[in-house]
């Protein structure tokens, strides 16, 4: 039997990560560690987590918050070094049934692949969809999309089919595949970390990623990035939300390269600072539209 090793990162994630764990420990899969990788958590994360006792539990404490992609290198290395041979990078804003990680596992042993990615619903509704499958689309800057996002699930989506992108939210990953294509880029703090991995993947063509939607899982969406910010009755994109997704789109266009990227790039100067005008979900003041274009020349200095 594989030893698996499960890792996930907390960053004040009180009111999510016990329902997490209780799903954890209740896995009929046995052999594998979970890694919790803290970035800093100022809320009563540690206290919950300093009560697991056991010996599969791994606990690494940051002192500063290093982002996603850097907290996740730390828990796959040392998974590594404890001789794992697969990792399953996973959300604590999340719950699932006791089967996944056997499930993931058969299914990726019987189609000798090397990365698997579940069907995920929305915790909050848990009959509709959030990822059914990722694909790259080019005309919208290579951005991955989510099929079947927001649609009501009717078993539509239930075939297993290669895709080309996976959210981390849930990815089962060989070792392998980090030993050919290497760790996450820890220039993204957030978002776009797992966008980039996967298009490494896809670019480099050894590996291919399955979509095997035969699980229960449901992500609480949000709950923890807090992309939206509400101001009296209406709703708007966050400030860290901008800043991220407006630098890390540049940075990652650079990387993509070609001339398609690069025009691309200048069409989202223009593209972003239209939004700001015309989109009900943006704030209308100096310090957001400065916000937006700073991010945006800051991606091209990343």
């Amino acid at each position: 039997m594989e030893k698996i090793g499960l890792v996930t990162i907390t960053y004040n994630s009180e009111k999510v990560i016990s329902a997490f764990l209780n799903c954890v420990w209740k896995q009929t899969y046995e052999n594998f560690n979970l890694y919790i990788i803290d970035n800093c958590s100022s809320d009563n994360t540690l206290q919950v987590l300093e009560k697991e006792n056991t010996s599969r539990f791994k606990l690494i404490i940051n002192t500063e918050n290093f982002g996603v992609a850097k907290a996740n290198n730390q828990g796959i290395i040392q998974a590594f070094k404890d001789g794992c041979s697969k990792v399953l990078i996973i959300n604590n804003d999340v719950e699932f049934e006791k089967d996944l990680i056997k499930k993931l596992i058969e299914f990726q042993n019987q189609k000798k692949c090397s990365l698997v990615v579940p069907k995920m619903m929305y915790y909050s509704d848990p009959k509709y969809i959030w990822y059914g499958g990722g694909w790259f689309k080019k005309k919208r800057g290579f951005l991955p999309s989510h099929r079947g996002l927001n649609q009501l699930d009717k078993s539509q989506l239930d075939q297993i089919i290669a895709v080309e992108y996976a959210p981390t939210c849930c990815l089962l990953i060989n070792k392998q595949v980090f030993d050919d294509i290497g760790l996450m880029d820890e220039k993204y703090f957030v978002y776009f970390d797992d966008t980039d991995f996967c298009f490494r993947i896809l670019k480099d063509g050894r590996h291919k990623i399955y979509y095997y939607p035969f699980v229960i899982f449901y992500h609480k969406v949000g709950s923890l990035t807090k992309s939206f910010k509400k101001n009296d009755s209406n709703k708007y994109r966050g400030d860290f939300f901008l800043k991220q997704n407006s630098m890390n789109h540049i940075y990652f266009l650079r990387k993509v390269g070609g001339l398609f990227s690069y025009l691309y790039i200048i069409w989202l100067f223009f593209r972003n600072n239209i939004r700001f005008m015309f989109s009900s979900r943006i704030k209308k003041n100096f310090n957001t539209w400065w916000l937006i274009n700073y991010s945006y020349f800051k991606g091209l200095l990343k």
